[in-house]
């Protein structure tokens, strides 16, 4: 499970991010119009000075030097994990309370790094951001921090990883968009689940066509928060939720779905539906918590997305009823079909594994899933090269299985080399766009809303997902 951090990080006096109103919306303040049947957001144009990020690869970083800002649930863990990768230096700590770096610090001298430098109170960040001797700023906060301290950290010539999810808004998400365009910065969204085991493995067996070709693909977030509501700093998820509808977490199932389809790598999202039940166990959470007497989250939220190439995903949410665990990650090919949660599994046509991998008398039924054994020797015969790179390590070290610091290291491994990342800026928007985009479809009896083009039309000029080495 991935349970979001507390802020404790570096908070802000709000800043509402909204678009411009363009003057064919009908709806005073909403930065979006009615088109032949669709929703669609306004799409600004690529400011003057600035260039895609596409392919993006910064110049090559020997060693890396860190600040992390949030250090309530997150953070902790990501410090943890960075003193087991070399060539990295922490140079700073931030949060709201001092108890939270004193913690971290106690990490650092455990790990036998040097004392960081500690940044304490709601606008230390800045001070943070500010230095010349960082080259990347990890963000762990509550995520209506995520972008401002993200610009603010890119505008001062950082590279940046933000939390899941990157954004809260469309307008967030260009906000994210244009400033790493114009200063020529990394913006990595640290979602984790796409180096999860099994999610690895699925997408390279997906592109070495074990599955055929892909045509739906599902993701989920469900996971019921009602022991940890508690957890998160003065309120601030639970709050959220109460005011936002939507899939307001959509990130953790949705990446690994986008990655497997080339999203903005040859292919592109389109457009959207959501529907989403009443809220029943949130907003009874919301009236003992908070005195509400409304709640915008339903209990159980569904969206629907088509793709260019005329696939479609299904993703959920669900974080108020009791019910196990579920990631939902899907993959269904014209050929094969992968399943994790609640069964991992696979299932293929007679004849498309090779013989060389199956054990001795293993039989393929294209209604069941393979046998165990079998699967174990499709995990083993198609792991990913990241993975065995750095499976055992990441194991060792942990982190959600190991996910998390396969995540760390690949992406300061792109950067002491000076290579693309593996997500980059567009990634981090596609993504987290699903919040808003859902809650006005749902909004407006589940219409159909057009799925902005981050990349400004430069969708198929990548041509599928690639991993630097």
């Amino acid at each position: 499970m991935k349970i979001k951090h507390l802020f404790i990080g570096c908070a802000l006096i709000g800043m509402a991010l909204t678009g411009c109103c363009g003057a064919s919306n009908p709806i005073e303040g909403e930065n979006y119009s009615f088109k032949d049947g669709m929703i669609v957001f306004d799409e600004p144009a690529r400011a003057a000075g600035q260039e895609s990020m596409l392919g993006f690869a910064a110049d090559p970083i020997p060693v890396v030097r860190v600040g992390f800002i949030g250090l309530g649930m997150r953070g902790p863990g990501a410090v943890q994990r960075f003193t087991h990768l070399e060539g990295v230096e922490i140079k700073g700590l931030c949060d709201l309370e001092q108890s939270n770096v004193d913690n971290c610090q106690r990490i650092l001298e455990g790990a036998g790094f040097p004392k960081a430098e500690s940044y304490v109170g709601p606008e230390a960040y800045k001070e943070l951001c500010e230095r010349d001797d960082i080259d990347l700023i990890y963000i762990a906060t509550d995520w209506v921090n995520h972008v401002p301290i993200a610009v603010y950290a890119m505008e001062h010539g950082k590279h940046v990883a933000v939390e899941v999810p990157a954004a809260t808004s469309v307008a967030e998400c260009w906000q994210l968009v244009d400033t790493s365009e114009r200063t020529r910065r990394h913006c990595m969204m640290l979602e984790n689940c796409v180096y999860d085991f099994f999610e690895l493995t699925s997408l390279n067996m997906a592109q070495q066509g074990l599955f055929g070709e892909i045509v739906h693909a599902e993701g989920a977030y469900i996971h019921n928060l009602s022991d940890y509501w508690d957890s998160y700093h003065n309120n601030w998820r639970l709050d959220f939720n109460q005011k936002h509808r939507g899939d307001v977490y959509a990130t953790h199932g949705f990446g690994p779905c986008c990655q497997a389809l080339n999203i903005h790598r040859g292919n592109k999202l389109n457009y959207l539906v959501c529907m989403d039940s009443k809220s029943v166990n949130g907003l009874e959470k919301a009236k003992e918590k908070m005195g509400s007497t409304e709640f915008a989250n339903g209990d159980h939220t569904v969206t629907l997305v088509k793709t260019e190439q005329g696939q479609t995903i299904e993703i959920q949410h669900n974080v108020y009823t009791p019910r196990p665990y579920n990631r939902l990650y899907q993959l269904t090919g014209t050929k094969g079909f992968a399943n994790k949660y609640p069964i991992e599994g696979f299932t293929f046509m007679p004849g498309q594994i090779s013989e060389d991998i199956l054990p001795e008398g293993a039989q393929i039924n294209q209604h069941d899933f393979v046998s165990n054994d079998v699967r174990l020797a499709l995990m083993e015969a198609y792991k990913h090269p990241i993975h065995r790179e750095i499976e055992e390590k990441a194991k060792q070290v942990g982190g959600h299985g190991g996910m998390d610091f396969v995540m760390d290291y690949r992406l300061v491994y792109c950067l002491h080399n000076g290579l693309p990342l593996d997500q980059d800026v567009y990634d981090a928007a596609e993504w987290s766009c699903i919040g808003e985009l859902s809650a006005t479809s749902a909004k407006h009896n589940s219409m159909p809303v057009a799925v902005p083009d981050f990349t400004r039309g430069e969708w198929n000029k990548l041509q599928g997902l690639k991993f630097a080495y």
